[in-house]
């Protein structure tokens, strides 16, 4: 037998069997049968779980949604609600103040008639007559006039005085039972706190001099030989249009006397206020004396901790004005003081509450920190 012809198999006896008729035949791959059932199986898990899974992230999805909604709205509900709350506050206090806001003019010189010329705003701080603007205002003025708010007619003013310092000036008009705005306690206003400033150059209805604002900054102080003030800055517009009005809170309160000249980097954004505090006692002295008598020593600083071990608190002293009570006494710039009139000195505050209780004159033992030595001084302030 030629045993080229045949092709010989290896197979595992569970793949072979016999036929009725004793043939030998081969058992089909069961293997491959099983591999194509689980392909098919896993196929149909896949495309189950994709569904599962796709339905699960469109509701996951649209949860996402409908709360992003929910939220978006329920924010421009209370922006909505924010601002139209804000505006009523606005008008509040506008309408509050608006009575008590004059315009300051003079009369035109080029004119045979009645006309003027607008050059500032100011305000009615007592009701029989005593009006607050800004010393910059009627420093060039002749003959001073004033338009009350509603009033068609302009009544002659008396200049009773005027502080440069502060550039708070006070004049004086022949009425009585004005309106008459209400100062606050400056002491409380914060950084953040709401700002409006309100000015009348008209002497009428004044829409567009209103501005909103809130405080920037409450420690700036401006000094001379005559005093040191605090200020107030603030992002509420400051111009010649509402410069010698007033900064008010949002009660409808006075915390401020808007000053343009106050700005004298003329940053844009940035306008400045004397603080409340500071007006009611420049604004008293002015009434009683023509003049400010403030006790004052001519510095300007800020509270720090010295650097050595000791610690000590103080004010340091970031300027001293030429002339001053300090500069007589012998105090320089970088120097600490540390007590003043026999008491601890931590801030500023401290100094300004020693001073208010004397009078111009009164000599007073101050001691200061100059590098690690401390030195006693009398100041005649």
């Amino acid at each position: 037998m030629n045993h080229k012809n045949f092709h010989v198999k290896e197979v595992k006896w569970e793949d072979v069997h016999k036929d009725n008729f004793g043939n030998i035949k081969f058992r089909k791959n069961r293997n491959s049968i099983k591999k194509f059932i689980k392909l098919i199986i896993l196929i149909i898990i896949a495309v189950f779980s994709g569904v599962i899974s796709s339905k699960l992230t469109i509701e996951r999805k649209y949860k996402q949604f409908s709360e992003f909604r929910d939220e978006k709205l329920q924010n421009n509900n209370l922006r909505e609600a924010s601002v139209q709350e804000l505006s009523n506050t606005v008008s509040k206090v506008a309408d509050k103040v608006a009575p008590s806001i004059v315009g300051i003019m003079e009369k035109s010189m080029n004119s045979t008639e009645n006309k003027y010329d607008f050059k500032g705003s100011g305000v009615i701080f007592s009701s029989d007559g005593y009006i607050l603007t800004n010393t910059h205002i009627v420093d060039s003025l002749g003959e001073i006039e004033v338009k009350l708010a509603n009033s068609p007619n302009c009544l002659k003013a008396k200049l009773i005085g005027k502080d440069e310092v502060s550039d708070i000036a006070v004049m004086k008009i022949e009425a009585r039972n004005l309106p008459k705005a209400t100062f606050a306690d400056s002491s409380k206003v914060q950084i953040g706190d709401i700002a409006i400033s309100i000015g009348n150059p008209m002497g009428e209805q004044f829409p567009g001099n209103v501005a909103l604002g809130i405080i920037s900054g409450c420690s700036q102080r401006v000094s001379g030989v005559d005093g040191t003030y605090q200020l107030l800055q603030t992002d509420a517009s400051i111009n010649y249009t509402n410069s010698g009005g007033v900064l008010c809170n949002k009660q409808g309160e006075v915390i401020g006397i808007n000053s343009v000249d106050l700005n004298n980097k003329k940053v844009s954004g940035i306008g400045f206020a004397i603080a409340s505090n500071e007006v009611k006692i420049i604004a008293s002295e002015i009434t009683k004396y023509g003049k400010v008598k403030k006790a004052t020593m001519g510095i300007n600083g800020r509270a720090v901790v010295s650097g050595d071990k000791n610690k000590v608190k103080g004010v340091y002293i970031s300027e001293v004005v030429k002339g001053s009570a300090a500069e007589k006494s012998g105090i320089r710039p970088t120097d600490i003081i540390v007590k003043l009139d026999n008491k601890v000195i931590s801030k500023f505050k401290d100094i300004e509450n020693i001073l208010e209780s004397h009078k111009i004159g009164d000599n007073i033992k101050c001691s200061i920190l100059r590098g690690e030595k401390l030195i006693d001084l009398n100041v005649t302030i």
